[in-house]
């Protein structure tokens, strides 16, 4: 088989297995990020690691928590490398060249656009984010505990305790909107 067959055929399994889950990808990233230009960053850089591992991926195994844990791996990383490096920002140069700051207004807005309410979204974007990140994982991408932990490098216990306490904080955080639209227990017997 010549290096060009095999490179086509690892491209092909790539683009099959892999990309398929960019959607999913991209959630992770933007719950880890809270911006949108750095989750799009995170996910490119994502797929581009993944893409020259990816005759490391198992065959058969789960090629989204395999993507999710590079994810993971590779936000860690760029976190490291920019606390080694001092951040200066120039706010006066930028605001003397005709330059603005704009606000792009909430980018996990976007992502439970459809599937949360302003409320719900609001009290996901309240959680720490290692509570946060379980609750997306198994709430809403619908892992394992088993695959979650594998993803953000955890025991399973560990895993279970955080969503449990998201789920908690969560609660504690909607009661007022579930009584506004009927959704809590209180409000169901009142109505009766």
């Amino acid at each position: 088989m010549s290096i060009n067959t095999r490179l086509e055929s690892k491209t092909e399994r790539f683009e099959t297995e892999a990309l398929e889950h960019v959607d999913s990808v991209y959630r992770f990233a933007l719950c880890m990020t809270k911006n949108e230009s750095d989750a799009q960053d995170l996910v490119q850089d994502t797929y581009l690691r993944a893409y020259r591992f990816f005759d490391k991926f198992e065959e058969g195994t789960n090629c989204r928590a395999w993507l999710l844990r590079i994810l993971k791996n590779t936000f860690i990383n760029s976190i490291r490398r920019e606390r080694r490096q001092p951040q200066m920002i120039h706010l006066p140069e930028m605001e003397e060249n005709g330059m603005e700051l704009r606000s792009n207004g909430d980018p996990e807005d976007e992502v439970f656009g459809d599937l949360l309410d302003d409320d719900v979204a609001a009290a996901m974007d309240g959680l720490p984010l290692a509570y946060r990140s379980v609750v997306l994982l198994a709430d809403v991408e619908g892992f394992s505990y088993r695959e979650i932990a594998d993803i953000i490098g955890c025991p399973i216990g560990t895993v279970m305790s955080r969503l449990s306490r998201g789920r908690s904080l969560l609660r504690k955080r909607l009661q007022s909107y579930a009584a506004q639209y009927g959704y809590s227990a209180s409000a169901v017997m009142s109505s009766n």
